[in-house]
Order: C-alpha cells, then sequence, then structure tokens
C-alpha cells in the first residue's frame, strides 16, 4: 500500500447510513479514530436527520439533503473550533444518525387494575391496553435528553419508559372523564384524543411525539363481567315465566332421549303435554283449553282488639272484648270505666264506645227459681 492510499483511507470523505432494521432509532457513524476530510460529503436520506457532536457537545444538526462538509453550513461547529475560512484540515466529530420515521405497533397497557367511579356500578376496577405510534421530532433535543453517548439506540430502550406515561396519564383522564363503563367502547376515539393531549408536554420533553394512540379494549374483572353477562341474558330473555317454561321443556325433551330414559321419558313427555296446553294459544278450531286456576288462599283471621282500663292510676291489661264480658258480670268492668286501645284519641269512659256499649246492654235473664222442695 503507498502512502497515498493510506491517507485515503485515513480521511473519511463519505457519510452516510442505510438502515436496515426496523427499531433503531439512533445509530453513530463508526469512524474508529479516522479523521473526516474538510468538504466531504454527507447524506442524509429521507426519514434521517444527523446529529455532530463535538468534544461531548452537540454542534449542528443536518436535515435530509447533500452536504459538502464546509465552514458555511457547520456554523456551530465553526464556532466551536474557532475555524476561519482558510481552513482546509481534516476534523474528527461523532456524527449520529437518527431516524425520524414513525415507529408503529408500540404496545401499552395497564399492567394493575385502574379504579374509577361509574355512575350506574358505583367503584369499579378496569383494565386497558392498545397500540402507539412513536416519532423523534426534536433530534437535537432527543441526543441530549435521552440517547446521550449511545452507539445504537432502539425503540425498545425508551418504549418502557413512554408506557409509564400514557398509563399515568390514563389513569388520571379515566378516572375524571364521567363516561360509563358500558359507552367506553364507543368512546374510545374521544378517549385516545384525551389521553394524546395529556401526554404530549412530557414527551415533547424529549423531543418525541405521538401521532397516532389507539384504545383496542377496555375491559372489567371477570367476576364482573360474569355478572353483567347475567344481567343481560335477563334482558334477551325477556318475559321470565315463558322463559323458564320453555327452558324446563327443553330439558325435559333432552332427558327423554337419553338412553335407557324409561319411566322418566314417560314423565318428561307427560308433563311436556300438560305443559304445552298451557302455551297453546286459541286457533281457529276454538279456544284453548283452560287450564284450572289454583284456589286463592284464605284470608288471615282478624286480629282481636284489646284494651287496657285505667284503675285507681294503674293500667291494667290489655284484655279481650270477651274477658270485658266477664268483668262486667261481676260488676269489675262498668260503662264509667276509663278504657284505651291502640289507635284511640285518649281515655274514654267504655259507656261510650259502640263495641264495648252493647256489654252493658245485653244481660243474662234472672235465674230459674229453685225447683219444689229444694
Amino acid at each position: 500500500m503507498g502512502i497515498l492510499d493510506f491517507l485515503t483511507g485515513e480521511l473519511i470523505d463519505v457519510i452516510h447510513w442505510t438502515d436496515d432494521t426496523r427499531d433503531t432509532m439512533v445509530w453513530r457513524f463508526e469512524r474508529e479514530g479516522h479523521a473526516i476530510k474538510y468538504g466531504a460529503k454527507l447524506t442524509v436520506r429521507e426519514g434521517q436527520a444527523a446529529v455532530f457532536v463535538h468534544e461531548g457537545q452537540l454542534a449542528d444538526v443536518f436535515t435530509p439533503g447533500l452536504y459538502m462538509l464546509e465552514t458555511n453550513n457547520m456554523p456551530v461547529l465553526t464556532t466551536l473550533q474557532h475555524w476561519d475560512h482558510g481552513f482546509r484540515s481534516p476534523f474528527k466529530s461523532e456524527i449520529y444518525f437518527v431516524n425520524t420515521t414513525r415507529f408503529t405497533d408500540q404496545k401499552w397497557g395497564t399492567k394493575n387494575p385502574v379504579i374509577c367511579r361509574d355512575p350506574e356500578f358505583g367503584p369499579v376496577r378496569i383494565r386497558a391496553y392498545g397500540t402507539y405510534t412513536l416519532r423523534v421530532t426534536d433530534p437535537g433535543r432527543f441526543m441530549t435528553e435521552i440517547v446521550g453517548t449511545d452507539g445504537e439506540f432502539t425503540s425498545d430502550e425508551i418504549s418502557f419508559q413512554i408506557r409509564n406515561i400514557i398509563v399515568q396519564e390514563f389513569s388520571r383522564v379515566i378516572a375524571g372523564s364521567g363516561i360509563p363503563v358500558l359507552d367506553m367502547a364507543a368512546n374510545t376515539l374521544d378517549l385516545g384524543k384525551l389521553i394524546v393531549k395529556a401526554i404530549e408536554p412530557t414527551v415533547a420533553a424529549y423531543g418525541l411525539s405521538i401521532p397516532e394512540f389507539y384504545i383496542e379494549n377496555v375491559s372489567l374483572p371477570e367476576e364482573v363481567e360474569k355478572v353483567l353477562d347475567k344481567r343481560t341474558s335477563m334482558g334477551i330473555a325477556g318475559d321470565l315465566t315463558q322463559y323458564t317454561k320453555f327452558a324446563a321443556a327443553e330439558a325435559m325433551g333432552a332427558a327423554a332421549a337419553q338412553p335407557g330414559g324409561g319411566m322418566g321419558a314417560a314423565l318428561g313427555a307427560g308433563m311436556g303435554v300438560a305443559l304445552g296446553q298451557q302455551m297453546i294459544q286459541p286457533g281457529p278450531w276454538g279456544p284453548a283449553p283452560q287450564v284450572a286456576a289454583a284456589p286463592p288462599p284464605p284470608p288471615p283471621p282478624p286480629v282481636e282488639k284489646v284494651w287496657h282500663i285505667a284503675e285507681a292510676g294503674q293500667t291494667k291489661g290489655p284484655y279481650g272484648r270477651g274477658h270485658l264480658g266477664r268483668m262486667v258480670t261481676d260488676g269489675s268492668f262498668t260503662r264509667e270505666t276509663l278504657v284505651w286501645s291502640p289507635g284511640q284519641d285518649g281515655w274514654k269512659p267504655a259507656g261510650e264506645i259502640a263495641e264495648l256499649a252493647q256489654l252493658f246492654t245485653v244481660m243474662p235473664p234472672p235465674p230459674p227459681p229453685p225447683p219444689p222442695g229444694a
């Protein structure tokens, strides 16, 4: 190798990056101690940005295009190096290519249930998951805040932090949205917009943006979903009485179809016929046979009214009407005796109460005379 070949190898004059991966966000141009030739060509393709870092300090950022590295298009690096217009020597700087395309199908989800207050069910726990799209909008800020000196930075290295931000804001937005749980599936688009708006300032501070955000599913705990399914089934069944009859008829038919049904099959057939007669509607040949209704239960026996007696400053009783009748006979209960019964307005003489006044008008006849010789 001649001296000219050695110098040509030492001085890099073409700088570019072709990405053959789907998750690389930042790639450092590997120079391995080689100096960059003044006037070298820099190719930045669409969906890329090139960031120059000189002695650990962020310098120039190049957007897509073809550049000749000279003092007129490297103003920051020229200022840092104190180059004059006659500078023609090689220089050393780290060059990072930043992928500014969209990183799609990034996953997010709630690791633990989020508690929110539902207007119909009260406090409930919900889970959610979905996808989002990530993009670098400010390569310089992204290099300063996130990447640092990482020679090859992938989307997996930032996705965990972005998921944490999304879940935090999702919990806050859901808790304060007031949207019923049953209506969340119809409002995922609006919820997604609210969440993106909430996380925008944080991710913008990293030099990133989230162009697309999707909520794929919002679900309740398994035990709550089972109760909700039962409630939905009740609504679909409609008239529970007719549904019960139909279910019973189907169960008996299935039992009769089993091998060795025997007496069970005959019993099922008989019950099915009786049940079918109850469900037959009137047809063109006359009304359906009527099933005799069960007689109504007898009314409960009347509750006997009881009375309290005021005597010598004390209350006695309660006594039934029959007991008071016996007291009339022995003279311990008179028309002037003060009585009170539940629902009565104060104490009253017994003779002023129609139910008790009858006790004083119905007197037994005089006893018959004794037999002769008695």
